[in-house]
Protein backbone atom coordinates (compact mmCIF):
# COMPACT_ATOMS: atom_id res chain seq x y z
CA UNK A 1 0.00 0.00 0.00
CA UNK A 2 1.47 3.44 -1.22
CA UNK A 3 0.89 6.02 1.35
CA UNK A 4 0.42 9.42 -0.64
CA UNK A 5 -0.16 13.45 0.22
CA UNK A 6 -3.61 14.08 -0.13
CA UNK A 7 -3.19 16.62 -3.83
CA UNK A 8 -1.21 13.24 -5.34
CA UNK A 9 -4.08 10.72 -3.76
CA UNK A 10 -6.34 12.94 -6.01
CA UNK A 11 -4.23 12.98 -9.24
CA UNK A 12 -4.03 9.38 -8.60
CA UNK A 13 -7.74 8.49 -8.15
CA UNK A 14 -8.70 10.68 -11.41
CA UNK A 15 -6.22 8.48 -12.96
CA UNK A 16 -7.84 5.13 -11.96
CA UNK A 17 -11.07 6.27 -12.86
CA UNK A 18 -10.04 7.10 -16.28
CA UNK A 19 -8.29 3.69 -16.65
CA UNK A 20 -11.31 1.76 -15.57
CA UNK A 21 -14.19 3.59 -17.45
CA UNK A 22 -14.74 0.80 -19.86
CA UNK A 23 -14.57 -2.06 -17.96
CA UNK A 24 -13.15 -2.69 -14.04
CA UNK A 25 -14.20 -1.94 -10.51
CA UNK A 26 -12.52 0.51 -7.64
CA UNK A 27 -12.95 -0.39 -4.03
CA UNK A 28 -12.55 2.71 -1.80
CA UNK A 29 -12.43 2.46 1.90
CA UNK A 30 -12.89 5.52 4.54
CA UNK A 31 -11.94 4.83 8.50
CA UNK A 32 -10.85 6.84 11.65
CA UNK A 33 -7.47 6.15 11.78
CA UNK A 34 -5.98 5.63 15.84
CA UNK A 35 -2.36 5.72 16.89
CA UNK A 36 -2.66 4.82 20.38
CA UNK A 37 -3.19 1.08 20.20
CA UNK A 38 -6.32 0.87 21.85
CA UNK A 39 -9.91 -0.09 21.24
CA UNK A 40 -12.06 2.20 18.62
CA UNK A 41 -15.08 1.50 20.95
CA UNK A 42 -15.63 5.44 22.07
CA UNK A 43 -16.02 6.66 25.00
CA UNK A 44 -18.89 7.80 25.93
CA UNK A 45 -19.24 5.78 29.10
CA UNK A 46 -16.55 7.21 31.04
CA UNK A 47 -16.21 11.23 30.30
CA UNK A 48 -19.47 11.94 28.51
CA UNK A 49 -18.10 12.73 24.96
CA UNK A 50 -14.31 11.85 23.72
CA UNK A 51 -12.85 15.55 22.37
CA UNK A 52 -10.02 13.48 20.68
CA UNK A 53 -9.71 14.68 17.11
CA UNK A 54 -8.50 11.52 14.82
CA UNK A 55 -7.09 11.34 11.02
CA UNK A 56 -9.39 9.68 8.45
CA UNK A 57 -7.56 7.58 6.56
CA UNK A 58 -9.16 6.29 2.69
CA UNK A 59 -7.32 3.95 0.43
CA UNK A 60 -8.14 3.60 -2.97
CA UNK A 61 -7.49 0.11 -4.91
CA UNK A 62 -8.47 -1.94 -8.41
CA UNK A 63 -8.41 -4.95 -6.73
CA UNK A 64 -5.34 -6.10 -8.41
CA UNK A 65 -2.19 -3.83 -9.06
CA UNK A 66 -3.38 -0.09 -8.40
CA UNK A 67 -3.16 0.68 -4.28
CA UNK A 68 -2.29 4.17 -2.83
CA UNK A 69 -4.17 5.74 0.36
CA UNK A 70 -3.34 8.76 2.15
CA UNK A 71 -3.99 10.38 5.76
CA UNK A 72 -6.14 13.73 5.66
CA UNK A 73 -5.99 15.81 9.02
CA UNK A 74 -9.03 16.63 10.72
CA UNK A 75 -8.92 20.75 9.95
CA UNK A 76 -7.89 20.06 6.03
CA UNK A 77 -10.65 17.55 6.15
CA UNK A 78 -13.74 20.05 4.49
CA UNK A 79 -11.24 21.08 1.49
CA UNK A 80 -10.59 17.08 1.00
CA UNK A 81 -13.92 16.56 0.79
CA UNK A 82 -14.89 19.42 -1.20
CA UNK A 83 -12.40 18.41 -3.96
CA UNK A 84 -12.64 14.49 -3.30
CA UNK A 85 -16.86 14.87 -3.85
CA UNK A 86 -16.25 16.85 -6.89
CA UNK A 87 -14.03 14.16 -7.88
CA UNK A 88 -16.44 11.62 -7.31
CA UNK A 89 -20.06 13.16 -8.85
CA UNK A 90 -17.46 14.04 -12.29
CA UNK A 91 -16.48 10.60 -12.32
CA UNK A 92 -20.27 8.50 -11.59
CA UNK A 93 -21.83 10.66 -14.48
CA UNK A 94 -19.71 8.72 -16.88
CA UNK A 95 -21.67 5.08 -15.84
CA UNK A 96 -23.58 3.55 -18.02
CA UNK A 97 -27.53 4.01 -17.48
CA UNK A 98 -29.24 0.57 -16.92
CA UNK A 99 -31.15 -1.13 -19.32
CA UNK A 100 -34.44 -1.04 -18.96
CA UNK A 101 -35.73 -3.08 -21.98
CA UNK A 102 -34.49 -6.05 -20.18
CA UNK A 103 -35.88 -5.18 -16.64
CA UNK A 104 -39.59 -4.60 -18.77
CA UNK A 105 -39.18 -7.62 -20.67
CA UNK A 106 -38.23 -9.40 -17.29
CA UNK A 107 -41.71 -8.18 -15.21
CA UNK A 108 -43.88 -8.90 -18.69
CA UNK A 109 -42.47 -12.42 -18.18
CA UNK A 110 -43.22 -12.52 -14.42
CA UNK A 111 -46.54 -11.62 -15.40
CA UNK A 112 -47.21 -14.01 -18.03
CA UNK A 113 -45.88 -16.65 -15.43
CA UNK A 114 -48.47 -15.59 -13.47
CA UNK A 115 -51.19 -15.42 -15.61
CA UNK A 116 -49.81 -19.03 -16.55
CA UNK A 117 -50.44 -20.00 -13.19
CA UNK A 118 -54.17 -18.75 -12.39
CA UNK A 119 -55.56 -19.97 -15.46
CA UNK A 120 -56.74 -23.73 -15.15
CA UNK A 121 -55.20 -26.14 -17.23
CA UNK A 122 -58.15 -27.54 -19.75
CA UNK A 123 -57.30 -31.83 -20.55
CA UNK A 124 -59.26 -32.66 -23.40
CA UNK A 125 -58.19 -35.35 -26.00
CA UNK A 126 -58.76 -39.14 -26.54
CA UNK A 127 -57.21 -41.56 -23.69
CA UNK A 128 -56.42 -44.02 -26.64
CA UNK A 129 -55.01 -43.75 -30.00
CA UNK A 130 -53.94 -40.25 -31.51
CA UNK A 131 -53.82 -37.72 -29.41
CA UNK A 132 -52.83 -39.64 -26.36
CA UNK A 133 -49.06 -37.75 -26.06
CA UNK A 134 -51.34 -34.82 -26.11
CA UNK A 135 -53.43 -35.82 -23.28
CA UNK A 136 -50.31 -36.99 -21.35
CA UNK A 137 -48.79 -33.65 -21.38
CA UNK A 138 -51.71 -31.68 -21.06
CA UNK A 139 -51.99 -34.08 -18.08
CA UNK A 140 -48.58 -33.25 -16.96
CA UNK A 141 -48.96 -29.99 -17.08
CA UNK A 142 -52.06 -29.55 -15.02
CA UNK A 143 -50.28 -31.76 -11.73
CA UNK A 144 -47.31 -28.96 -12.29
CA UNK A 145 -49.63 -26.06 -12.08
CA UNK A 146 -51.12 -27.21 -9.09
CA UNK A 147 -48.27 -27.79 -7.38
CA UNK A 148 -47.09 -24.42 -7.71
CA UNK A 149 -50.16 -22.70 -6.91
CA UNK A 150 -49.38 -24.68 -3.43
CA UNK A 151 -45.81 -23.38 -3.28
CA UNK A 152 -47.29 -19.99 -3.92
CA UNK A 153 -49.92 -20.27 -1.24
CA UNK A 154 -47.79 -21.21 1.27
CA UNK A 155 -44.91 -18.67 0.76
CA UNK A 156 -48.03 -16.11 1.05
CA UNK A 157 -48.88 -17.55 4.64
CA UNK A 158 -45.63 -17.47 5.71
CA UNK A 159 -45.17 -14.27 4.64
CA UNK A 160 -48.33 -13.07 6.14
CA UNK A 161 -46.72 -14.84 9.28
CA UNK A 162 -43.23 -12.88 9.45
CA UNK A 163 -45.17 -9.64 8.62
CA UNK A 164 -48.30 -10.06 11.71
CA UNK A 165 -45.54 -11.49 13.93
Amino acid sequence: MQLVDNDSFLTQLTALFESTKDHGSIWLTHKRLTHDGEDTAMKHEESGHDDREYQCLIRATNGKTINFSTRIDPDHLPKFYAAYGSLLKSSLSTLRKRDKKKEKTRTEQAVKRKKRMTEPVVVNGPKRGAGRRKRQRQIKAAVKQQASQKKFTEREVRRKLETSA
